[in-house]
């Protein structure tokens, strides 16, 4: 007698195994061959605005997109080159996918303070560190400054240094305590178009990638307006109680600089008419919210003493390991009493010592 619907349960279903066994779950992801890679230059809430170069038959065009879960933690920063799949047309209402961040060429990082451990990945990709101080109101702050150049040495990427305002106080005296270091400097007054600074900063920064840092009020917001028109960055004024500025730029942004002014030169201009023409030639500009210290957490001395050769030479053959650079009976200041490090070793030798204490924040930030 067969039993009625309603005496049936769970425990009357007989599972078959699978004689094969259940199907494990692979590891393999898929390579993405047919990604777009494309330039992200800005990050907001979730998404990421990337530029994608002209190909295959579509022109250049700015798409937005979203991370894949595949990326896990990995941060992706302004200035990643990423490859992307999905809906990479650019029109409106479009996302894509970033699958893979491709290889850096350089990371500039930071830490909150001199005790964190956790970096935090700032820009990717730049070639050169600008360091923006004013001269005045507010007043400049060489150890914030110091600050920049270990984390431009250790990222391996140039710095350059430039002075706002100087139509209300002279650059003579603050540069002079950079001669030694031989850093680059531009020094700029009222940006308007001519003048004083900015046609030679547009030099400096041609064909390059240069990521802007400095605290707020420096006239960085300013300078970014002025080398790129159509980039409208918000502007403020300085505290008149505090000396400090107001930060204006949350959040970091790329921006293409626009061609340079064409060339006078008869041969020039032949050879600018018979080369294609580089979109990107004029270089790019990183602009990065205003700072009010820089932690170096993660940067090793022997990092920064390797931008020092003539004293990287001395401190292999005569220093212990673990020596400071900065102690009483260190073997440097034989070594450059001795002429090893040429004529201006000793200056160089009290820089290097200042980066190293900047390093351990031994100086005060002013």
């Amino acid at each position: 007698m067969g039993r009625s619907a309603r005496s049936w349960d769970e425990s009357d279903v007989r599972v078959r195994p699978n004689r094969r066994g259940s199907r494990p779950r692979t590891k393999d992801r898929p390579k993405h061959e047919d990604a777009i890679v494309g330039r992200v230059t800005a990050v907001d809430r979730g998404r990421w605005t990337t530029l994608v170069p002209a190909g295959e038959g579509l022109p250049e065009r700015v798409v937005i997109a979203m991370r894949a879960r595949e990326l896990g933690r990995s941060p992706v920063v302004v200035g990643d080159r990423v490859a992307m799949v999905g809906d990479t047309s650019g029109v409106p209402d479009a996302l894509a996918r970033i699958v893979r961040i491709e290889e850096r060429a350089t990371v500039l990082r930071r830490t909150a303070d001199d005790t964190d451990p956790v970096e935090r990945v700032i820009v990717a990709n730049a070639d050169q560190l600008v360091v923006v101080a004013a001269l005045a109101d507010p007043e400049p702050r060489p150890r914030l400054i110091d600050r920049c150049l270990v984390a431009a040495y250790d990222a391996g990427m140039d710095p350059l240094l430039v002075l706002t305002k100087s139509d209300l106080a002279s650059a003579e005296d603050f540069l002079a305590q950079y001669a030694p270091l031989d850093v680059p400097h531009v020094v700029t007054s009222v940006l308007t178009e001519g003048s004083e600074g900015l046609a030679e900063l547009r030099r400096r920064l041609a064909g390059r990638v240069s990521v802007l840092v400095g605290h707020s009020g420096v006239g960085k917001s300013t300078l970014v307006n002025a080398l790129c028109p159509d980039a409208d960055r918000a502007t403020g004024h300085v505290n008149d109680v505090t000396g400090r500025g107001r930060h204006t730029s949350t959040s970091a942004l790329g921006l293409r600089l626009p061609p340079l002014p064409p060339s006078h030169d008869r041969e020039d201009v032949r050879a600018q008419e018979a080369e294609p023409v580089d979109p990107d030639a004029a270089g790019w500009i990183i602009d990065t919210p205003g700072i009010r210290s820089f932690g170096l957490a993660h940067v090793e001395p022997d990092r920064i003493i390797g931008h020092f050769p003539e004293l990287a030479e001395g401190a292999d053959e005569g220093c212990p390991r673990g020596c400071t650079h900065d102690e009483p009976d260190c073997a440097l200041d034989a070594w450059v009493a001795a002429g090893h490090a040429g004529p201006g070793g000793e200056q160089r030798l009290d820089s290097l010592r200042r980066l190293l204490r900047a390093r351990s924040g031994e100086s005060d930030e002013r």
